[in-house]
């Protein structure tokens, strides 16, 4: 009997030192860890919608017959120049989810776009993501779309022509060079540009400029005129910088919450533009 109940203790201090008996979950919010693991893409038997923190899926975005862009630019920039885009005029009930730089790394939030079907574009800039191109190229396999965001990240506004062509041409030659596509989208720098930086981007092949009406920082959604609630046809640009909490697949999943209590869906940029 001694011996029996020596045993049993033995076993309950096993399990107590190893960290095998876990709690049922916490009934506060959940925590950055507890966050973490929701957003997972480890199988759990679970829709992946649930795993990314979604209450439903993402309704499929309708493909439009045209890009609506057409003829009818945000901003109108001149003859011969890329038109210049903080929104698409369109009725569908569509955003669209803008992601800059290429600092992020995490491949889970490859697991995010592939499981939710996301039609995400991504615009990169060589010096920031060059180091981990072959990250993009997954997330380019499962739907991201690929987009321009200069060489070195330079304020291209008032430089020479010549510099901002550089700049632009040459991001346009790496992504050739690496994924065997050369963008039609281009993105500036801190959203600054002038009329040298749009001959620019005509001359390397750019046939839109886009900018954002909203932005999701770790604060939040923050918007640059209008309304300040999401409109079927607004540009997104998520935050990428992952040394702030959250990280950007809790703000993404934040964003996407946010996107279908408003009645809307993501819809694929390159499809309107």
């Amino acid at each position: 009997m001694a011996m029996a109940m020596a045993m049993a203790m033995a076993m309950a201090t096993a399990v107590t030192l190893t960290g095998c008996a876990r709690p049922a979950g916490p009934a506060a919010p959940p925590g950055r860890g507890a966050t973490d693991r929701m957003l997972s893409a480890e199988p759990t038997g679970e829709e992946p919608y649930r795993r990314w923190g979604l209450t439903a899926p993402l309704a499929v975005a309708p493909t439009p017959a045209t890009a609506p862009l057409a003829g009818s630019p945000a901003r109108p920039a001149g003859p011969a120049l890329p038109p210049v885009v903080d929104r698409i005029p369109t009725r569908d009930k569509v955003v669209f989810l803008t992601y800059d730089d290429g600092a992020e790394r995490d491949p889970r939030f490859i697991d995010m776009v592939r499981e939710l079907r996301l039609p995400v574009s991504m615009f990169l800039t060589d010096s920031v993501a060059g180091p981990g191109y072959a990250h993009f190229a997954r997330l380019r396999s499962v739907g991201a779309g690929l987009q321009n965001h200069t060489l070195d990240h330079a304020a291209l506004r008032g430089l020479p022509y010549a510099g901002q062509r550089a700049e632009i041409c040459g991001q346009q030659n790496k992504l050739k060079s690496r994924f065997g596509l050369r963008p039609r989208l281009f993105r500036p720098p801190y959203g600054t540009y002038d009329t040298t930086t749009l001959r620019a981007a005509a001359d390397c092949g750019i046939t839109a400029v886009v900018l954002w009406r909203a932005s999701m920082g770790p604060a939040g959604l923050t918007y640059t005129q209008g309304s300040h609630r999401l409109r079927p046809g607004d540009i997104v640009a998520v935050d990428p910088d992952e040394t702030r909490a959250p990280t950007l697949r809790e703000r993404t999943a934040t964003l996407l919450r946010q996107i279908q209590r408003q009645g809307l869906t993501v819809g694929r940029l390159e499809n309107y533009l």
